[in-house]
């Protein structure tokens, strides 16, 4: 039995078993390149977005994984900001979808359309692309709509295919939808079904700025300026990084470490804590292994490191695994997140 790959389905990205287990000459030239890139767009990301230095860096792991991300926090902290000053600092189109309680999931995807041929008269159906056919998709709010729109993104998500009328559109690559989250308990918002929010790679919580930080942002946004983003990388060199992350070795004590701390989040696994089997009914499955990494894979690169070590695990930890716990009543009476319970075991 094979688990789902999150990157598989994605002719652009080979899987680990197809390709070779050590970086060459120009993978190092590659991972420089990275190193050098990732400094750049985080200056072009300050222009616009004050502080959130983690949260950036987040994202681009996410990004050069191949996964997708959702990003949570109250309304005007920027979220929908930092989404589109990425995709312009990528050189990536752009689509978004404001989520709302009456969007329909072919205002997603997009439908079939009759039309007349002007000169005989005969009519035939063409397909009008949704906004999902874009390299970059932001999903804003996307728990302010039923779940029965939100679902319409799982196929997107997990295939980078849409079905529409028996037939399959493949969505163009580079593909990675970035949603946008307020909180569940805010009026008028549907919590995500587990099932897409395990598509996620990442959940990236978006706190208040400091003092400092607030007062700066007030500053740069009442004024008559604003920063011009210069792309940085473009569509078919982000995806030869991502081939390269896919290419970095991963130790065997690396995986084995990753695997471990996923199976210490299920409460019937004998690695369980004893808070974890008072506080979670269901723990993280074979998918966060996968993303803890790749994403460990990612943050090496960044670093311009060949091979990711047990501190790049855990720095992509709590972002894979706090929105894959699924927390029972007794957590909820207690106020226990599920960040508290991820506790990282001995190498």
């Amino acid at each position: 039995m094979s688990w789902y790959d999150p990157l598989r389905t994605s002719p652009s990205v080979p899987h680990p078993s197809d390709v070779t287990t050590s970086p060459d000459a120009n993978d190092l030239a590659l991972l420089e390149r990275l190193a050098g890139a990732r400094t750049e767009l985080s200056r072009q990301i300050a222009q616009r977005i004050v502080g959130q230095a983690h949260v950036v860096d987040d994202l681009v792991t996410a990004l050069l994984a191949g996964g997708h991300a959702v990003l949570v926090g109250v309304p005007g902290l920027a979220k929908t900001l930092l989404v589109q000053t990425v995709s312009q600092a990528l050189d990536l189109s752009f689509s978004r979808v404001q989520f709302t309680p009456d969007l329909m999931p072919s205002d997603i995807t997009g439908t079939e359309l009759m039309e007349e041929e002007p000169g005989t008269g005969k009519r035939a159906f063409r397909f009008a692309p949704g906004p999902v056919f874009g390299n970059m998709v932001l999903a804003d709010e996307i728990n302010r709509a039923p779940p029965k729109t939100q679902a319409a993104l799982l196929q997107a998500m997990q295939e980078r295919t849409v079905t529409v009328a028996g037939r399959t559109y493949e969505l163009p690559r580079p593909f990675f939808v970035l949603a946008t989250q307020n909180p569940v308990e805010q009026e008028g918002t549907y919590p995500l079904p587990e099932a897409q929010l395990d598509r996620f790679m990442f959940e990236l919580n978006i706190g208040y700025p400091t003092r400092e930080e607030e007062e700066q942002i007030v500053l740069s946004t009442t004024g008559d300026t604003q920063g011009t983003i210069k792309p940085v990388l473009g569509g078919e060199e982000l995806l030869q990084l991502q081939r390269l992350v896919r290419r970095l070795p991963a130790p065997p004590s690396l995986v084995s470490y990753a695997v471990k701390l996923v199976r210490s989040t299920r409460p019937d696994d004998v690695e369980a804590t004893a808070k974890v089997k008072k506080y979670v009914s269901w723990g993280a499955g074979p998918r966060a292994s996968q993303y803890l990494v790749l994403g460990a894979k990612a943050r090496a690169a960044m670093d311009g490191r060949a091979m990711p070590d047990l501190d790049d695990v855990r720095s992509v930890a709590q972002a894979v695994l706090r929105h894959r716990m699924v927390l029972n009543f007794q957590a909820e009476a207690d106020g226990v997140p599920a960040s508290s319970l991820i506790e990282f075991p001995a190498a």
